[in-house]
């Protein structure tokens, strides 16, 4: 938790810069969370516009299975613009030939299609890696399933996994058919840049071939390593406003730190990015190094209140969520449940310019409640802090279409919540509590890109 957010004017980055060469940790919060579209406030009603805009502030927008409360895709633009239309989203990310698609950026994330040569680097250093020609190898192993996979998709455009299913075990013939080594070859060509996912139904993937999904201005035209990873990284510092590079390496996930340093060396020497250091930002015992935008604003103050996925870029890297709010977080859905500190998958709670706390959300679509399983404050929570998660917990329930909260007896904001929602109901819950795990895609493609 931090001290009071100072009475400071607002003003643009690149005035400040010219001035002063460090920044309080105040101004580093408030500089990246408006440059994560805080600052602003909610529309009235969010359509298109809202949507891409935020999107566009993000840069890319991480995807993830579990949907306890609801898909984490979904979850950032709640977070700013409010309860909008998730079918506007859909149709954004789903439609055909959508202005967005799915690849591996951050992890698998949507980017928009536009940037798909951004990531042809990764793109070849993936099928060097998982498409060798060693006898003894995978691909070469598979290789028959791998050119019929393609043919299929070739032939025939676009596919679910089970339309290709029902039609291998049709067409299988020999020792080759196995339904694993399928699902492996559609991910392995995905990661190559040979297929596009074109679209979902519910949250089933379809596969078609890049040059089906992906327009043609863009496949002819692949960005060389060097440039890809100068505009990644322009994008990053952007996106994040001020930030160290090991933020900006982890925004695309960027192994190579030497071209990470590079690119900010080179935007740096073009006026772009400045560098700074930031009160309480270590390194090694001396101050850490960190790089400024000049597009980024320091804003007065941040006046806010939100409910954030684990994988919002506000949070996703968790030692820059440690750096900017003292915030030490981790989910627990892989944590034994008598273990558990804060519940399965307790979600980060902004306030203004810091974070909070934490619930724990699940959507019981059976009774149309949302049930609160835990909450919990950080030290120091401000006194408005229970009235104005409370607005945002019966926000969330509307958003989803549940008719009620209920609030369980687990954690120690659940009392200041429930006296903020005489309207809820409560019920007990706690570490132990089994909740269920949303089926996850299968052949997840984790496993192959980690």
């Amino acid at each position: 938790m931090r001290h009071p957010v100072p009475d400071e004017m607002s003003e643009p980055l690149a005035r400040l810069t010219r001035v002063k060469s460090s920044l309080s940790a105040a101004e580093a919060r408030r500089i990246a969370l408006a440059a994560q579209g805080f600052a602003r406030p909610r529309p009235e009603n969010a359509g298109t516009r809202q949507l891409n805009g935020a999107l566009g502030r993000m840069a890319t927008l991480q995807i993830d299975s579990v949907n306890v409360f609801a898909r984490s895709h979904y979850m950032p633009l709640f977070s700013r613009v409010g309860a909008y239309d998730t079918a506007a989203l859909d149709r954004l990310l789903f439609s055909g030939r959508p202005p967005y698609v799915e690849y591996w950026a951050h992890v698998a994330a949507f980017i928009p299609a536009a940037d798909w040569a951004l990531f042809d680097f990764r793109m070849r250093a993936m099928r060097a890696k998982y498409g060798g020609t060693a006898p003894d190898g995978w691909y070469a192993a598979h290789r028959d399933t791998v050119d019929w996979v393609r043919a299929e998709l070739a032939e025939r455009g676009p596919l679910r996994p089970a339309q290709i299913e029902r039609d291998a075990e049709k067409r299988a013939r020999g020792p080759w058919w196995d339904w694993d080594v399928v699902k492996q070859a559609l991910e392995r060509l995905w990661l190559f840049g040979e297929v596009a996912i074109a679209g979902r139904r519910g949250f089933e993937r379809r596969y078609g071939l890049a040059e089906h999904v992906i327009p043609r201005e863009v496949l002819d035209a692949p960005v060389p390593r060097e440039e890809a990873v100068r505009e990644l990284v322009r994008r990053a510092t952007r996106a994040y406003g001020v930030a160290t590079a090991a933020d900006i390496a982890d925004y695309w996930r960027i192994a190579d730190r030497k071209a990470v340093t590079a690119a900010l060396d080179d935007l740096a020497d073009a006026g772009e990015l400045h560098p700074v250091t930031v009160e309480g930002w270590t390194s090694a015992g001396r101050p850490a190094k960190a790089w400024l935008h000049s597009e980024a604003a320091v804003p007065r103050r941040i006046r806010a209140a939100a409910i954030l996925t684990p994988f919002d870029p506000v949070v996703w890297f968790r030692d820059r969520a440690e750096r900017l709010f003292d915030f030490e977080y981790r989910i627990e859905i892989y944590t034994p449940a008598p273990r558990r500190r804060f519940g399965y998958y307790s979600l980060p709670v902004l306030i203004d310019d810091d974070v909070v706390g934490r619930v724990d959300l699940k959507a019981d679509r059976a009774t149309s409640t949302l049930r609160v399983q835990s909450a919990w404050w950080e030290p120091g929570a401000p006194a408005d802090a229970a009235p104005r998660l409370a607005d945002e917990l019966r926000l969330a329930a509307s958003w989803q279409g549940l008719e009620s909260v209920s609030i369980s007896s687990w954690g120690d904001a659940v009392d200041d919540l429930a006296f903020a929602m005489p309207e809820a109901s409560r019920h007990e819950a706690g570490p132990a509590e089994p909740i269920a795990l949303a089926a996850e895609e299968p052949g997840s493609v984790e496993e192959l890109a980690s």
